[in-house]
C-alpha cells in the first residue's frame, strides 16, 4: 500500500480582519491565537478523474485568532484571510497550493505533460442564512500549475448532537475555465501519440457536482478527531476528457479520518 504525503492546505487558515491604529500600539496580529496541527489519512482517487484509489496521508494545519466569529469550517475550505468579518457574513482573500502531478502519480498519466507545482489565489465569501447553514464560495486564479480560473461553491448544514460531537453535510460544485481543464484533462497531438489517449481540447464549464458529510468529535478541550466521506460526479469538460473516458471514471469517492491538536499562544 502506497502512502503519498503532501501538504494539505484545504484546512482553513482562519485569520481575523480586525484592525487597530498605531496610536494604541495594536497591530492586526496582536492578541490571542491558536494553531491546530494534525494529520489525516484517506482513501481517494490517485488523481482527478482516476478510477483507481490509493491510501494517502497528509498533515493538517489551521491557524486562527481566538474569539473569531467563525461558526463552521470544513476540510474543503482553502486557506483564507477574512478582510470583512461581521459574524453572519465573511469575505476576504483565499489561496491554495497545488502539487505536481505527473507519471509518478499514476501510470495512466504517462506521456501527458505534468501539472507543475504552483497554486491558486483569489477571494472567498461565506454567509449564514440560518444558525445551522453555511454557504461559501471561492474564486481563484491559477498560478504556474495552470492559468485558468476555478470557482468552488459549497453549502453545509451542521448541528451539534451533543456537547462535543458535530455532524455536517451538504452539496459541492466546482466550475472552471478552459485553461484549467487543458492542464488537467487536455490531450494535444504530441501527448496523444506518447500516451495512446485520444486528442481532447476542452472548453470551460462545470467540473463536478457532489456531496460531502463529516462527523467531528471534540475528544478534549484541545484534541479534535473526525471522519468524513465525499462523492463527486465529474461533469462536462472533465467527464468528456479521453483521460477520464478511456482510463478513469466520472465517479470520485473519498473517505478518511483526521485528528488535530490545538496550541494557544499570544502575540504582542
Amino acid at each position: 500500500m502506497r502512502i503519498r504525503s503532501f501538504l494539505l492546505l484545504s484546512g482553513t487558515l482562519l485569520l481575523s480582519a480586525g484592525t487597530a491604529s498605531a496610536a494604541d500600539g495594536q497591530y492586526f496580529w496582536s492578541g490571542d491565537w491558536y494553531l491546530k496541527v494534525g494529520a489525516t489519512g484517506f482513501l481517494g482517487p490517485k488523481y482527478e478523474g482516476a478510477s483507481k484509489r490509493m491510501f494517502q496521508a497528509a498533515p493538517l494545519i489551521s491557524l486562527g485568532k481566538a474569539g473569531s466569529t467563525v461558526r463552521f469550517s470544513s476540510r474543503n475550505d482553502n486557506m483564507s484571510y477574512a478582510l470583512l468579518d461581521q459574524g453572519g457574513f465573511r469575505a476576504g482573500v483565499a489561496g491554495k497550493l497545488i502539487f505536481e502531478r505527473d507519471e509518478n502519480t499514476s501510470s495512466d498519466l504517462r506521456g501527458l505533460a505534468p501539472v507543475k507545482f504552483g497554486g491558486e489565489l483569489g477571494g472567498f465569501a461565506e454567509v449564514y442564512p440560518t444558525d445551522w447553514l453555511r454557504v461559501r464560495a471561492e474564486v481563484r486564479q491559477g498560478i504556474r500549475s495552470h492559468h485558468g480560473i476555478v470557482a468552488d461553491v459549497t453549502a453545509d448544514a451542521f448541528t451539534d448532537i451533543s456537547s462535543n460531537v458535530r455532524i455536517s453535510a451538504g452539496p459541492r460544485m466546482t466550475a472552471a475555465t478552459s485553461d484549467y481543464f487543458s492542464a488537467y484533462y487536455g490531450v494535444n497531438d504530441a501527448e496523444s501519440a506518447a500516451s495512446g489517449l485520444s486528442t481532447y481540447n476542452p472548453h470551460g464549464g462545470i467540473d463536478s457536482v457532489g456531496v460531502g458529510a463529516a462527523i467531528n468529535w471534540q475528544a478534549t478541550e484541545k484534541l479534535e478527531t473526525g471522519a468524513y466521506a465525499e462523492y463527486r460526479r465529474l461533469m462536462g469538460p472533465a467527464a468528456d476528457s479521453s483521460l477520464v473516458r478511456e482510463r478513469g471514471s466520472r465517479n470520485q469517492f473519498l473517505v478518511g479520518l483526521s485528528a488535530t491538536y490545538r496550541f494557544d499562544f499570544t502575540l504582542p
